[in-house]
């Protein structure tokens, strides 16, 4: 796995760990279940996505997830992932899906970890960032516009549910810290 560690001195991103998978299953809330993950954590579901997680990272592969990381130690306050490719998304366009537990939120740290994985993304040779965001999730499309996203427009998935797509362009961006 590559050892990577980005911050803007108030986030942390780095790679989860099987580390993690206590933080993840305490932090996990009904917003997050309904939002980001469709059911409930299990420590069997969580350990796996780790683990595929770290195959991804160490085969280079297309999904980058991190650990969002905040205060003095740094404890786990959520996670952000980057999807390189995504079918329907054009190449260069990279998939951005964030959530942070309850304790963490209305902080301003997911606006941050966003940016940090925008500015991460460019240095891996995507030039558009797209958060796809249910319509009635109004905490995270306020989370895209903070990060310097514009609505682009609604689409229905292939499952029918309905997104609202949120697009930043980030050729130029600096590399983060």
């Amino acid at each position: 796995m590559r050892n990577i560690e980005l911050s803007d001195g108030v986030v942390t991103l780095s790679p989860l760990t099987l580390e993690d998978v206590d933080a993840h299953l305490a932090g996990e809330d009904d917003l997050l279940v309904r939002w980001l993950n469709g059911e409930p954590s299990t420590r069997a579901s969580t350990e796996e996505y780790v683990r595929h997680c770290q195959d991804q990272w160490a085969d280079e592969g297309t999904l980058r997830a991190f650990g969002v990381r905040a205060g003095d130690d740094q404890t786990l306050a959520g996670t952000i992932d980057v999807r390189l490719t995504v079918p329907g998304l054009a190449p260069g366009a990279a998939n951005i899906a964030y959530g942070l537990y309850p304790a963490w939120r209305g902080r301003g740290l997911a606006t941050r970890a966003v940016d940090l994985v925008c500015r991460y993304t460019a240095t891996e040779g995507a030039r558009v960032g797209v958060i796809r965001v249910d319509p009635a999730n109004a905490a995270s499309e306020a989370v895209a516009r903070r990060a310097g996203f514009t609505y682009m427009k609604q689409v229905r998935e292939a499952d029918g549910t309905c997104h609202n797509w949120y697009v930043r362009d980030l050729k130029g961006l600096a590399a983060p810290r």
